[in-house]
């Protein structure tokens, strides 16, 4: 057949037509550098060389676009501008800077030639003015060449060739800073999207605040008419009333397009908080949300930030730091008096945390994606806190030989949140306040700070120094007065609680059920717990006791007759003889974490909590955790394997602990031959196992918050740090133990080197006919769980079809990870099977297994697409809940190859 020479006329304009388009559409989503270079200028640039940033800019003068860097030991000889812009490629030991914003790793002398590739960070604000009119409101995507590249291409579902060579040139991927979405570095897989389509801006689009929202305001001009420099002045007079905040003029504003799905998020981050754990944790943000709505409490505090976002509808805070952070924040949002106040989150890097911990965020940061803190966030309940005034003034009564040059008349703080205490907790407070501010550098992490405190207690438990407390006060609760009572018992301490935690997470009013004369303690009831302590119940709260329980009041008024050292919320002094008057100021509105399972519906068809569950137990060594917990597969062949324990179906990690360390008790709970002389430390936490890409620690302050079926399904992992490795113990099975005994099939048939592995057509059948003790023996006999029919199906596939929920577990458990997202003919997975056939605790199973929600079959539906056309609108609405679930990818997505 012969091609007219017309026709081939029409290819080739079509063909430059294309090439156009694409030159454009590059242009304008970021990827300048895909273009051809351009040519390499003669002369060197004549402008100033701009300052290499590690915070946002708030000035006028903000670049648009300009990137965030800190400094990265990655390795690698190639960094992001390319062989023909690298101006340090034949130099040794030259420093890397990351930006935490895009990923992009460049050197450190080539960051100025990222201007001669035409590439900026993710934009974070859009000018104002009118030649900026007619820009769209909408976020474009910002397209980011990767080198290496975790998931999946979302276009062809298929996975990112990995390049382990540290010469590779090779980009593998093209991936977008806001939404995270990668496709493969090829037209076939990239260039046949909609490139220039609204960003979704990912999971987390609820939280994040859109580039859109923020303008550059320009500064007023000079030049105006006199009768204009008059109304100018009149609208000052009339503004002046508003307030100062109202009346000054800001290089950017803050314009909100409400909506009643978004949440948006302001995060503070105190970088000294928690022996400098914040520094770190900032740079997480700045990848995952807008850079402007993150901000450093140590570059001026919280209130212009607060003043700037006043105006957002939804507004919620995230507090990174300890009580004395949440405390900052909260008192700052008085002064500024929003209406409504919004509501604040808790991410503890402090040392106490007491506040965290009664919210429910845990005790302390550990390694939780932050991916997941995000959701958490978003879907937590909003309740109230108490807050109490503290009102000191000297006391007249206190003759002169009761001075102390040392002491103070003011008290550090006017308000607490969480206690009040005097005697010895605020003298051993206050030893390590002084010792720290003296010497800085010797309190850089938690642990050196917990040492510190239990040496000074020790110290001054020997001195005595406040065996007399009960001698030099006098309390008044509400009209009553508890002095006799107070010197009958001869405290050394006494605190007014305002929450049920304190010191670190002991409870001093005593657990639940054990106050039968008094109500039960709430944080948001306007009564103050007043409890005093002995030096016997001090030791005893370390170990379950409580203190003396006194009164539960709305008022207190406390006087000293001598300087005695005071603490309010961990912020210590010593107050001259005085009298304190506490009472309530008002309530602020907080973030309360909320259980996992609450998060998702529950549905019709799943089967109802069993009334036991036999779970597998395993543990894991500290140096196995950090050298492998990136690779779940790995790291569970490295596991040892502890016993097995019976618990209640609706268990949370609080009742399974319990369950776990009778196990140590029970001799033949362990099973015969299990390497389990070594007993378990008191540090050991449960680790959850249900992300799709790696393993984290659970805060034992938040065991009461995850179910057991939540973290595992038929084995739960511990990590215990007083654990030897796997390398250290030679007398351990190697990882590739046989698979564990099934009561199906008691002995695992042994494979002798000439058998013949089970056919494919076996295990399908065992499958369709819903077999699942066949289909185990076949397994162990050698049978590939990765087998094919000629439709391209999967034995999960086929159990999907025929409803069986304990195959496809057992498929899920013991399939290599590829099954999830593999496709069949007709691009379906088998989650969209699930879906179309309404079988809610299926897509459960299989979303928690890790599967794509992303995934697109030849029609173009995703799984909540497919649920949708089955009408069933609450599979649809799990589905979409549940992508907040998701990791989205490795926090180190980009390496400078």
């Amino acid at each position: 057949m012969q091609c007219c020479p017309s026709g081939l006329l029409c290819f080739i304009k079509w063909q430059t037509y294309l090439r156009r388009l694409t030159r454009k559409a590059i242009t304008k989503s970021g990827l300048q550098h895909l273009a051809p270079p351009p040519p390499t200028p003669g002369a060197p640039c004549s402008e100033p060389e701009r300052q290499i940033r590690s915070t946002v800019d708030w000035s006028e003068s903000a670049t648009y676009g300009e990137h965030i860097w800190f400094e990265t030991n990655v390795s690698g000889d190639f960094c992001y501008v390319g062989e023909q812009y690298c101006v340090a490629k034949m130099l040794k030991s030259v420093s890397r800077r990351k930006c935490a914003a895009c990923k992009i790793v460049v050197h450190t002398p080539c960051i100025a030639q990222l201007e001669k590739i035409n590439f900026r960070c993710k934009p974070s604000f859009r000018e104002s003015g009118s030649r900026n009119i007619r820009e769209p409101t909408f976020v474009r995507h910002h397209w980011v060449h990767r080198r290496r590249q975790d998931g999946k291409c979302r276009h062809c579902g298929k996975g990112f060739q990995q390049k382990f060579t540290f010469h590779s040139k090779e980009i593998v991927a093209i991936s977008c800073s806001w939404c995270k979405q990668a496709y493969h570095s090829k037209v076939s897989c990239f260039m046949l999207q909609q490139i220039e389509e609204p960003c979704s801006l990912g999971v987390h689009a609820a939280v994040v605040i859109p580039p859109t929202w923020i303008l550059r305001a320009r500064r007023p001009q000079n030049t105006l008419k006199a009768s204009k420099k008059k109304k100018r002045a009149s609208f000052k007079r009339k503004s002046s009333k508003k307030g100062p905040e109202e009346g000054r003029w800001r290089p950017f504003i803050i314009r909100p397009t409400p909506s009643p799905l978004m949440k948006p998020l302001l995060v503070f981050v105190n970088p000294k908080s928690g022996g400098n754990q914040g520094a770190k944790i900032i740079q997480s943000f700045l990848w995952y949300l807008n850079p402007r709505q993150v901000f450093d409490l140590s570059q001026g505090g919280p209130k212009e930030a607060l003043e700037m976002y006043r105006k957002v509808h939804n507004l919620r805070i995230l507090a990174c730091g300890g009580d004395g952070t949440v405390g900052w924040i909260l008192s700052t949002l008085d002064q500024l008096r929003l209406k409504p106040p919004p509501p604040v989150a808790i991410l503890p890097l402090g040392t106490g945390n007491d506040l965290a911990r009664t919210l429910n965020w845990g005790g302390g940061y550990t390694d939780e994606p932050v991916s997941k803190i995000l959701s958490h966030v978003e879907e937590g309940n909003v309740v109230q806190l108490d807050r109490w005034d503290l009102r000191a003034e000297p006391n007249p009564e206190a003759g002169p030989e009761e001075r102390d040059d040392g002491a103070t008349d003011r008290l550090p703080l006017d308000v607490f949140n969480n206690y009040f205490s005097l005697g010895f907790d605020a003298h051993v407070t206050l030893e390590f306040h002084e010792s720290r501010e003296a010497n800085p550098e010797k309190f850089n992490s938690r642990f050196r700070n917990k040492m510190f405190y239990a040496g000074t207690a020790f110290s001054d438990f020997l001195m005595g120094s406040s065996k007399d407390l009960a001698k030099h006060i006098r309390v008044v609760c509400d009209g009553t007065d508890l002095t006799p009572k107070i010197q009958d018992l001869k405290p050394q301490c006494i605190v007014f609680l305002n929450i049920p935690r304190y010191c670190a997470g002991t409870m001093p009013w005593g657990h639940p059920g054990e106050h039968h004369d008094f109500e039960p303690q709430r944080h948001d009831d306007g009564y103050l717990e007043v409890i005093g302590f002995t030096m016997t119940s001090l030791a005893a709260l370390q170990v379950g006791g409580h203190g003396e329980r006194l009164t539960q009041c709305r008022e207190v008024v406390l006087t000293t007759s001598k300087a005695i050292p005071v603490q309010v919320d961990g912020e210590p002094c010593k107050l001259a003889a005085s009298r304190i008057r506490i009472a309530l100021r008002n309530q602020a509105t907080m973030v309360q974490k909320a259980k996992r399972r609450s998060a998702a519906p529950l549905h019709s068809d799943q089967q109802p909590v069993p009334e036991q569950l036999r779970i597998q137990v395993s543990r894991v060594s500290m140096h196995d955790y950090e050298a492998l917990h990136y690779d779940k597969e790995q790291l569970k062949e490295a596991s040892v394997p502890l016993g097995t324990v019976v618990v209640p179906g609706d268990s949370d990690l609080e009742l399974c602990r319990a369950h776990i360390e009778r196990l140590q008790q029970e001799p033949e709970g362990a099973g015969a031959g299990s390497p389990t002389c070594q007993k378990l430390s008191p540090k050991w936490c449960f680790l959850d196992a249900t992300t799709a890409s790696r393993f984290y620690r659970i805060d034992r302050a938040q065991e009461h918050l995850n179910y057991v079926t939540e973290i595992a399904q038929d084995e739960i992992y511990i990590l215990d740090p007083e654990l030897l490795g796997a390398s250290a113990r030679p007398d351990l099975p190697t990882p590739t133990s046989p698979l564990p005994t099934s009561p199906c099939s008691p002995t695992p048939r042994s494979l002798s080197g000439d058998a013949a592995a089970p056919k494919g057509e076996e295990l399908i059948e065992a499958t369709k006919r819903n077999d699942f003790c066949k289909l185990q023996e076949l397994h162990r006999a050698g049978g590939d769980l990765m087998h094919r029919d000629e439709r391209s199906r999967t034995l999960l596939h086929h159990a999907v079809s025929t409803g069986s929920k304990d195959v496809v577990r057992y498929l899920l458990d013991h399939a290599p990870p590829e099954i999830l997202d593999a496709v069949e003919e007709n691009g379906e997975t088998c989650l969209h099977q699930a879906a179309a056939l309404g079988q809610r605790t299926i897509c459960h199973y299989i979303v928690e297994a890790g599967a794509s929600l992303m995934k697109t079959d030849q029609q173009g539906d995703t799984p909540r697409q497919r649920a949708e056309k089955a009408q069933d609108t609450e599979l649809a609405a799990y589905l979409e809940n549940r992508q907040h679930y998701q990791m989205i990818q490795r926090e180190d997505q980009e390496t400078a190859v």
